[in-house]
């Protein structure tokens, strides 16, 4: 059973993609359907034998790499950390194939995406049940991979590669520095095997690594290495660029890969390294500031977009910035916690979006819609669900992790958890902000559409419905269930799938926070509704509001000018030392003398030095063959030979000038 799991996706996507065009659309649908259905329907089991029962299980399948004392395994590792991320995975893995159904049924590509779908949901689940790092790197890739592919899909549009590419480049970043901290764990641990670090970290005596004439503490060094990755992985600030442009995929790519699972893998690789982390509190601390960062300006930005999905993508990057500030703070479980109901109304918010573009013939701009309340009411009601959840409404699944997550950083105490508390608030007031904003216009404001598009619009099919309600009861229900189990004071529901010292225990403390600053960030909700329609009034009536509104329009609209700097800086340095360095001095100038011209300037000179022994004169043709013959019979050494070259060059080209004469 627990090898099914891991393999049934796999099996899915080769069936389908090597077999589609012969089984027909209808026949590929089912099968991928029913294959990750059973999927999910194993991984409720393996949810209740692993982390209801308490027995986790530890699979090893064959030896993988044996190169001198690097010993790595096909090894499995099923506690409750990783049986949720299976639950997950496998539960928004069948929304999205049910919702594909309808969504893509006019791509005749259908047999190949539905491949693509099961290909990144069997990667995504050997990267989480993986029992060491080498293997679970296979599953990292595997994502990025298939995230490729997927960004990719409709290869015929420009921003569809430009996108992919973009995807790619950015996340290679984080995995070099993902790499070298596998590097520095295999130096001093002499294993990648999860066990055995996590065992030895306790009894490790952190040693200094020189770099560069500088000094690093190793764990602080491996810490923030595999941070790095975690930034690319999961769109931080500064590698956040991809996750926005990404959106140029199908809508059930968004909802799969940068809404639920894919992005999420690097929150799940923290809490996975919490014995390591939980002893370098230099790295925690960066990974507060990042986090707290990324959740801030996410939400500036998502608030003066106009694409949907873009504002749902920086959404989705500002709500990654709460869990890794979760973290960072020690909070691990307030962190899964919040990863485990981002998916359900992320991936609701997504699939809702996806309801409405497909209503309104592929259209994004907020700035195009309006009016949609009673042609598409359950796509609204879903969609409104989403959004409170996302809003932290009271008693949605949203408000109970995180709200959770901001009295964790109050309650920490510390100069760093006070920074991420007001930036996590003030990222509270814009995500209400945005989330109106995207009801507001799409469903409240004046139709914005052509008139001849009314007869088009139409509520979405059963395919695309079901997921949607299956999703919004799983919005309202599923935080205030899981709530006292996976977060609640003395909970076992955990066991040693995370670890915490006991200087980092900070549950007890948030307990006694006072109820004024609990309920504070819903008087925020109110406040944030109360500011949109004053702000919407004042720059819409008022001409200096308007021009105020204007800069700030600019300044977040174009990201904080994140890609334009990056644009640049790519311009300054990369293109022109391309240019000017690689192919103007180094290509075209010292390869090609070394190269080409002085092979030609060689033969040339060879040339000239053969044409001197061919002088047609028998005489001179028998001097030369005594004289070599005399060397040779002579022995002498090879630079006797060469002192011997020059005056026998001489004494022909002499008897051939006399000749002429």
């Amino acid at each position: 059973m627990y090898l099914l799991v891991i393999f049934n996706p796999l099996f899915s996507s080769l069936l389908v993609l090597f077999t589609g065009r012969y089984l027909g659309k209808y026949t590929s649908i089912f099968f991928s359907n029913f294959l990750i259905f059973w999927n999910f329907f194993l991984s409720l089991f393996l949810f209740y034998e692993v982390s209801l029962s308490g027995t986790p299980c530890f699979l090893s399948l064959a030896s993988w790499v044996e190169v001198g004392i690097l010993s790595i395994e096909w090894n499995f590792m099923f506690d409750s950390l990783v049986v949720l991320m299976l639950l997950i995975i496998n539960f928004i893995s069948l929304m999205v194939h049910f919702y594909s159904i309808s969504y893509m049924e006019n791509d005749p590509h259908l047999s190949r995406f539905m491949s693509y779908l099961s290909l990144f949901t069997f990667f995504m689940i050997i990267l989480v049940t993986s029992g060491n790092f080498f293997q679970m790197f296979l599953g990292w890739e595997g994502v990025g991979l298939a995230s490729y592919l997927l960004i990719n899909f409709w290869f015929t549009r420009i921003k569809a590669n430009k996108s992919a590419i973009k995807a790619m480049i950015v996340n290679r970043i984080g995995d070099f520095g993902l790499c070298l901290s596998f590097f520095l764990i295999f130096f001093y641990f002499k294993s990648l095997d999860y066990c055995l670090i996590f065992s030895l970290v306790n009894h490790f005596s952190p040693a200094d690594f020189f770099f560069v004439g500088l000094k690093y503490n190793s764990l602080d060094l491996i810490s923030f290495l595999l941070f790095i990755g975690v930034m690319g992985k999961s769109a931080q600030l500064g590698l956040h660029t991809w996750l926005p442009d990404a959106m140029e995929g199908p809508t059930p790519v968004s909802a799969l890969i940068h809404a639920a699972t894919m992005v999420t893998a690097g929150v799940f690789l923290l809490i996975r390294v919490s014995p390591i982390l939980e002893y370098t509190q230099f790295s925690l601390n960066i990974i507060v500031f990042i986090g707290s960062l990324t959740a801030f300006f996410a939400s500036t930005v998502a608030a003066f977009q106009n694409d949907i999905k873009k504002i749902i993508a920086y959404s989705t990057c500002s709500q990654l910035g709460y869990m890794v500030f979760a973290c960072g703070l020690s909070a691990y479980t307030a962190s899964m916690f919040h990863l485990f109901n981002h998916a359900f109304f992320k991936a609701l918010l997504f699939l809702g979006a996806g309801s409405v573009i497909h209503a309104l013939s592929n259209e994004q701009d907020l700035r195009k819609m309006g009016g949609l309340l009673n042609f598409l009411p359950v796509t609204y009601v879903s969609f409104l669900i989403g959004s409170l959840s996302l809003s932290g409404f009271p008693f949605l699944t949203g408000y109970y992790s995180k709200d959770f997550i901001l009295e964790c950083a109050y309650g920490t105490y510390s100069f760093v958890s006070l920074f991420s508390y007001c930036l996590g608030l003030v990222a509270a007031y814009f995500t209400v902000f945005y989330s109106l904003k995207i009801i507001w216009l799409v469903f409240f404001f004046r139709p914005n559409f052509f008139k001849f598009n009314l007869k088009f619009i139409h509520e979405s099919s059963f395919y695309m419905l079901m997921p949607l309600l299956l999703l919004s009861v799983f919005t309202i229900f599923i935080g205030y269930i899981f709530r006292e189990a996976m977060v609640g004071f003395g909970t076992s529901f955990w066991l040693n799938s995370v670890f915490l010292k006991e200087e980092n225990f900070i549950l007890f403390e948030v307990d006694f926070i006072p109820l004024y600053l609990k309920i504070f960030p819903f008087f925020i909700f109110l406040f944030s509704i109360l500011i949109y329609f004053v702000f919407n009034a004042a720059v819409f009536n008022r001409y200096y509001f308007h021009n105020f509104y204007i800069i700030f329009y600019k300044f977040f609209n174009q990201k904080w000018y994140f890609d334009m700097f990056y644009n640049s800086i790519s311009k300054l340095l990369l293109y022109n030392f391309s240019y000017k360095i690689c192919y103007k001095i180094i290509d075209k100038g010292l390869l090609e003398f070394i190269g080409p011209y002085l092979l030609d300037y060689l033969v040339f000179l060879l040339n000239m030095l053969v044409k001197l022994f061919h002088s047609l004169i028998l005489n001179y043709y028998i001097f030369i063959a005594i004289l070599f013959i005399s060397i040779y019979i002579i022995e002498v050494n090879l630079v006797s030979h060469l002192a011997f070259l020059f005056p026998i060059l001489l004494i022909a080209y002499l008897f051939d000038q006399i000749n002429e004469f």
